[in-house]
């Protein structure tokens, strides 16, 4: 499900009042909550469910901050965690930088996700140290909520170093990777 399908569903659910709703899409499990629905419980069956399912803010206009807690919320909404191969492949290549790292440029992740180094556990990494790119050199996927999201370099240079593990979780504006504008 695509998130403007989801952004359109919380609004629908604000404009009814609606204090809970469940939807289930194959896979895809998405369910919300309102205050009103948390103001109906007693505070014991509340703080029960409460370490069960992910927190959820109130229903109101989506800024891109709750978009992006949204998006991080989606792997604790998946109904099998995704299973993970661990190749030699998988592990950043982490050389050591210069001691003035100040002169380089990092590759942020644009969104919360999971970060992957290659489209495939058999496939080679986008990039990796020593590699040089451009501005629309595609650099490594960052999953959100089942959609695989190309990152470009959006910048020339040398990778210096990755600093993300392949597989693991990553944050809005984390460092993905140390690029050498000058090389």
């Amino acid at each position: 499900m695509e998130f403007k399908h989801i952004k359109e569903l919380i609004k629908l659910i604000h404009e009814t009042n609606l204090t809970e709703f469940k939807m289930e899409d194959g896979e895809f499990k998405l369910s919300v909550r309102t205050e009103k629905f948390a103001e109906s419980k007693i505070a014991a069956a509340a703080q029960q469910h409460a370490q069960q399912a992910p927190q959820v803010l109130p229903v109101q206009t989506v800024t891109a901050p709750q978009m992006q807690q949204m998006q991080a919320m989606a792997p604790v909404m998946q109904t099998a965690p995704t299973p993970v191969v661990e190749t030699s492949a998988s592990k950043p290549d982490i050389e050591a930088a210069t001691d003035d790292e100040d002169n380089y440029i990092y590759i942020k992740s644009p969104i919360v996700g999971t970060f992957y180094r290659s489209a495939s556990p058999d496939k080679p990494p986008f990039a990796k140290v020593g590699d040089k790119v451009d501005e629309k050199s595609v650099v490594c996927i960052v999953e959100a909520m089942k959609l695989f999201n190309e990152i470009e370099a959006e910048v020339k240079g040398k990778i210096v170093k990755v600093l993300v593990e392949d597989a693991s979780p990553v944050e809005y504006d984390q460092a993905l990777f140390l690029v050498d504008p000058n090389a």
